[in-house]
């Protein structure tokens, strides 16, 4: 702990290492001082690996940051209030995606897994529609997926399910398939979902 004058008490936690322990001492002393630091060896795994996100963790927090080398002590943050900035852009999207997404299908705490996205959930409309009659037209598409986007959709081709006949018809391919063999589940609770409707 250091004061200068009649100043607030800065307090600094030094540890060996960057941890969670560490953390929760530095919210403990804010009880104490609004000026609180967590220092420790620049080395550490977690600050090497994770730096950006211990940065935006400890300014949440409004503690501040030193590393420590054999050389110097570096502030990496000081402590401040945590005046939040929203991102409308991103709140927008993910609104956007949430309206869209037909029910959950991805698995909590599965790893490794695609998830299925409201984009996913298209395609998958799409390949179901060609998977019934192949090929089709780009409006015959859009009419029998129900998806307004289809074209975009064949034309992008992101999972290589399908393949351009001529111009504006397509027809699913072997990829595409095999997708709505993975995916049965998810395309009947899709046509469930559109026969709701």
């Amino acid at each position: 702990m250091a004061r200068r004058g009649d100043e607030p008490p800065v307090v600094v936690e030094l540890k060996s290492g960057l941890n969670l322990d560490l953390i929760l001492q530095a919210v403990d002393r804010l009880k104490l001082t609004d000026a609180v630091y967590v220092a420790f060896p620049r080395s550490a795994p977690l600050w090497r690996r994770q730096w950006r996100r211990v940065r935006d963790l400890a300014r949440r927090l409004g503690i501040g940051l030193m590393t420590v080398s054999s050389r110097r002590v570096e502030v990496r943050l000081d402590p401040a209030p945590y005046r939040p900035r929203g991102s409308a852009h991103r709140r927008h999207r993910l609104l956007l995606e949430f309206e869209h997404r037909v029910g959950d299908p991805n698995v909590g705490g599965t790893t490794r897994v695609e998830r299925v996205t409201a984009y996913r959930q298209d395609a998958l409309r799409c390949a179901a529609a060609l998977g019934a009659s192949s090929p089709l037209r780009t409006a015959e598409l859009r009419a029998a997926s129900g998806v307004v986007k289809a074209a975009t959709i064949c034309q992008r081709d992101v999972y290589g399910w399908f393949e351009r006949v001529e111009r504006g018809s397509y027809r699913i391919t072997p990829k595409g398939r095999r997708a709505l063999k993975t995916y049965a589940d998810v395309v009947a609770s899709l046509v469930a979902a559109g026969a709701d409707r």
